[in-house]
């Protein structure tokens, strides 16, 4: 019985963490998917200029994951390529564009596919001249060993340009819209948008669910070392009876009978 008592126990304790595991998972799921509705939102906000959100030399305060528009010249030696890592053979093509106050921005133009080198050294030439630009401003992308070839990059990495660029640049870089790309003939490849925080009481409410079946665990396990421990203070309690009543009887003296004498 006190088996059965300890295992009801220990089965109300999980039971009671796998739904409040469950509540915390949507509840974590809730709050990604509105951190991603941010996001996009954020994406199809009216345009700003770059100069505005993100000057060259300053940190990215509230720029990131907006449409940024800005206007000079690109330099068609300042071009690398990032090949894809999940569609080889496809390269993102990074130019470095110059604006009138003499600072750049490292502008993905589009993608190509085909071998590096196919429409020249550093893939598809820019445009020549003055131009006016529209993309999505994005933060630095983070560090990636894997090997390229001269003139590539594994990811796009502002600091690693800041050392070969002769420009101050800005603290991201921008990837042009699907109609520019096109207009240059290179691809477009919908770039993944930054993480947006999501609704805070979301993830407020999905680790207190955690917490809460941590602790409905805990207390299954602890209500069943209860169980058994009283179930042993109980036995011991009746084997100490038990002795206590075979002690009195070894002690109690036998009475002999008396003799009665029969009356004639």
């Amino acid at each position: 019985m006190t088996r059965f008592k300890q295992a009801a126990a220990i089965t109300v304790g999980l039971v009671g963490a796998v739904v409040m595991l469950w509540l915390g998972l949507w509840q974590y799921r809730v709050y990604v998917e509105s951190g991603s509705e941010a996001a996009r939102q954020r994406a199809v906000e009216n345009t700003v200029a770059l100069q505005q959100v993100a000057p060259a030399g300053h940190e990215v305060t509230d720029g990131f994951g907006r449409i940024v528009t800005f206007r000079g010249s690109y330099d068609p030696g300042s071009q690398i390529l990032v090949p894809d890592p999940d569609d080889p053979g496809r390269y993102r093509v990074v130019t470095a564009l110059v604006q009138s106050d003499g600072t750049a921005v490292p502008v993905v133009r589009g993608t190509f596919t085909g071998p590096a080198g196919l429409s020249g050294p550093d893939g598809p030439p820019p445009p020549t001249g003055t131009v006016a630009q529209q993309g999505l401003l994005l933060p630095s992308e983070p560090t990636d060993d894997t090997p390229v070839a001269a003139g590539q990059l594994s990811t796009v990495r502002v600091s690693v340009l800041a050392q070969t660029w002769p420009w101050p640049l800005t603290a991201g870089f921008v990837t042009l819209d699907q109609p520019l790309a096109a207009a240059q003939g290179l691809e477009y490849r919908e770039p993944e948008l930054p993480r947006e925080g999501g609704e805070l009481r979301n993830g407020a409410y999905a680790m207190q669910w955690w917490v809460f079946a941590a602790f409905s665990v805990g207390m299954g396990v602890k209500a069943a070392r209860d169980i058994g421990r009283t179930a042993d203070e109980q036995s011991d309690e009746n084997e100490q009876a038990a002795d206590d009543v075979a002690a009195e009887s070894e002690t109690e003296p036998i009475e002999a009978p008396v003799a009665t004498k029969e009356t004639p």
